[in-house]
């Protein structure tokens, strides 16, 4: 897609397939136009690679963070559980919510917890609320000992940021769903890839091969589990579109 952007006529003039569509540069669809190339640049800029959460890394778009918290602090889960250790920083931030609710403590599960993050991790002031599962999210005597360290009747809710393949995402939803509590979420992470196949860092494959795929089909194959946005809880705009890296990325189950 072509955008041409004229900020003295305040237009915005979009060109795809040989067809041409003009708007108001201020409007809600230019804003929308604007910021789906806005994420696809930023990525490739690795813009989620330059923030921090309380002294860890965390590799997120800030946008994510925020709608997350949203959620989270609606629900007030006993549990958050992420498959994606990396440098903690989302470990972090989830236990610091927990720790402001005053509920709730946080599993992180990864193939290698690298010592150096590991370290960071058990050092920090919040590491109380986190525990360590090191091994494939998808392994069977990992998904036994995740599901040992929930207690029957708890509030759990999931995000799935490790192999962010079509077939390994599919497999945790497999393996994790039945965890999740009804009205809960499992939220499968960055399949804004298949919107960065052709981006200079992207790879062709991603078009098919995402996280956002895979919970679609997930979602076909399971009625209990619906892709469904978390409503805004606050919102005085005409938008109703995430800026996200999670497109389609949140199941809910009934």
């Amino acid at each position: 897609m072509k955008l041409t952007i004229d900020t003295e006529a305040a237009t915005l003039t979009t060109e795809e397939h040989g067809r041409q569509k003009s708007m108001d540069l201020y409007s809600k669809e230019a804003f929308e136009a604007i910021s789906r190339q806005w994420v696809r640049v930023g990525w490739n800029q690795k813009y989620q690679y330059s923030f921090s959460w309380m002294g860890r890394p965390i590799i997120q778009l800030p946008e994510d963070m925020i709608r997350m918290q949203e959620v989270i602090y609606r629900l007030k889960p006993d549990v958050i559980i992420e498959t994606g250790v990396a440098h903690g920083g989302s470990l972090i931030f989830y236990a610091g919510l927990c720790k402001t609710m005053e509920k709730g403590r946080v599993i992180g599960i990864d193939i290698e917890v690298r010592p150096h993050n590991r370290a960071a991790i058990e050092a920090h002031e919040l590491n109380d609320r986190i525990t360590l599962v090191e091994g494939s999210s998808t392994a069977p005597e990992i998904i036994g000992r995740v599901k040992s360290l929930v207690k029957p009747g708890e509030t759990v809710i999931f995000i799935l940021d490790s192999n962010h393949s079509y077939a390994h995402v599919y497999a945790e939803l497999e393996a994790y769903a039945e965890m999740v509590t009804p009205g809960s979420y499992i939220v499968a992470t960055d399949g804004i890839m298949y919107d960065l196949a052709d981006v200079p860092r992207g790879v062709p494959g991603w078009a098919t091969d995402n996280p956002t795929f895979a919970a679609r089909d997930f979602a076909a194959k399971h009625p209990e589990f619906m892709i469904e946005q978390p409503s805004w809880p606050f919102n005085e705009s005409a938008l109703d579109q995430n800026i996200t890296h999670w497109p389609g990325a949140w199941l809910r189950r009934e």
